[in-house]
């Protein structure tokens, strides 16, 4: 529902932008600012939306060709490495970003915004993604549990 909101905005934001040029000929001062944090805010939590939904884009060439176990245990390494770089880039990273631009004091130029409200989304979403892939690998090992003990029950 969020998403959805922040993509009506989007819209109505770029519609409005679009008619005060051409229509009125009195182009609107804060409607390029606005899109701009908008689509931060859509491409980042989007990022977390679909990860959490595992419809992320991937390639997926060598865990089909995988047996089961062997697969499991790819799912487990690749929702690591998803862990580390959220942790380190998006909630570390993103968390300095925040800090040092409330701290500069910095604010938009149309909206007269603080920037950090801006970039906010980026440790929100780093958190998120770290959140779905400590529940993926929690589903992951499940499966595995149970891909052992059928494997044991057939031999």
């Amino acid at each position: 529902m969020f998403l959805v909101i922040l993509m009506t905005a989007l819209v109505l934001d770029v519609v409005w932008q679009v008619a005060s040029r051409y229509l009125f000929s009195n182009p609107s001062s804060f409607t390029d600012e606005l899109a701009v944090f908008l689509l931060i805010w859509v491409g980042m939590a989007g990022a977390a939306y679909v990860k959490g939904k595992n419809e992320h884009l991937a390639i997926d060439i060598l865990p089909e060709k995988l047996k089961p176990p062997k697969k499991n245990r790819l799912m487990v390494f690749i929702n690591i490495l998803i862990i580390l770089f959220s942790l380190t880039i998006m909630v570390i990273g993103g968390a300095w970003l925040v800090y040092t631009r409330f701290r500069l004091g910095q604010v938009s130029s149309a909206l007269q915004v603080p920037i950090g409200y801006v970039y906010i989304i980026v440790p929100i979403s780093g958190l998120l993604m770290i959140y779905y892939s400590l529940d993926d690998i929690r589903k992951l090992n499940k499966e595995y549990k149970t891909l052992i003990n059928s494997k044991n029950k057939k031999n």
